[in-house]
């Protein structure tokens, strides 16, 4: 065996040695924890300009890391474009993500953002079980954007925004997956990098008078790593372990994860209203079945690009 090879072995020895339920809670807590303080760097930087520097960041660690390009040597061209596609994606995702919550609290923009993952779930599996889903779901985000809707309409129009985009993702990255050639980690690399040349045109003239400002450059780094590789990775590494019912019935604590952290970092103390919509919207990502594993028998799975989706995509996590 190579040395290369004994190295890979060693590190994924050392990675089961960690219970896969602690590198959720790592991803969990980093996913939202990011954009906490990305809030706290508008004060410098406008939210594109964040938004930049967090996607910028993220491609030079994984090109550094994973250099992409060297799988995508032997992907065909249709991958190629769903590559393509997807980096565009998340570039219009993360500034549409950025600039609602620059406008909307953390657990609200959060809750919004998993209508689309059951509204997925129930088209790809009429069950009664998966339209209870969607139902609980609608009435959540229905009461979240009756909370203060006069003055910040535009915030909830770029949180919806931001779930359709989302929804594009999950099946962008689902085809991704199954491309012959392409791991999942190497796919969301390669995307990233593309979204970083696609970002430029949205915030790159934001963020240019900011470029010699090392504490805004080095903020946007911290967001971008706490934000788009440390959860991706440990979601990686929480998938491989975890039965795919047990990961998506995690995944629904996301929207109360980032209603903490909105608390404990921004000081946004949600309302009743808003707590009532948060666990209307966590209720349904728990009763919500998973299209991938209906019929399947549960079985562990590799990680990938898909992250923190209930509607588990096979294979493949960004958010973001």
């Amino acid at each position: 065996m190579s040395g290369s090879g004994v190295r890979e072995q060693n590190r994924t020895m050392r990675s089961r040695t960690v219970p896969p339920q602690a590198y959720f809670a790592g991803s969990a807590v980093f996913h939202y924890l990011g954009p906490a303080f990305a809030v706290l760097l508008f004060a410098r930087v406008a939210p594109a300009g964040v938004a930049w520097l967090r996607i910028v960041s993220a491609a030079i660690v994984f090109a550094a890391w994973r250099r992409p390009w060297r799988a995508l040597r032997a992907a065909d061209r249709a991958t190629i474009r769903l590559v393509i596609a997807l980096g565009v994606v998340l570039a219009v995702m993360n500034v549409c993500f950025y600039e609602a919550i620059a406008r909307l609290p953390l657990g609200t923009v959060s809750a919004i953002e998993f209508l689309p993952v059951i509204l997925l779930a129930a088209v790809g599996l009429r069950s009664a079980r998966n339209y209870g889903a969607l139902g609980l779901a609608v009435a959540g985000v229905y009461v979240l954007t009756r909370v203060q809707l006069r003055g910040v309409a535009l915030g909830f129009g770029l949180a919806f925004a931001n779930a359709a985009c989302f929804a594009l993702y999950i099946v962008l990255a689902h085809r991704i997956s199954r491309a012959p050639g392409l791991r999942g980690i190497d796919g969301l690399g390669a995307a990233m990098l593309i979204a970083a040349l696609a970002i430029t045109p949205l915030g790159g003239r934001v963020v240019a008078p900011h470029l010699l400002d090392p504490i805004a450059v080095g903020a946007g780094i911290g967001v971008g790593i706490s934000s788009s590789v440390i959860p991706y990775v440990c979601d990686q590494l929480a998938m491989a372990r975890l039965r795919r019912e047990t990961y998506s019935l995690m995944v629904s604590l996301l929207p109360a994860t980032a209603t903490v952290v909105g608390l404990v970092v921004l000081g946004q103390v949600p309302t009743v209203r808003e707590l009532i919509g948060v666990c209307l919207v966590v209720a349904a990502v728990a009763v919500h079945r998973d299209v991938t594993t209906a019929g399947a028998a549960p079985r562990p799975r590799p990680g990938g690009a898909a992250g923190r989706v209930g509607l588990r995509i096979p294979g493949t996590r960004p958010s973001r």
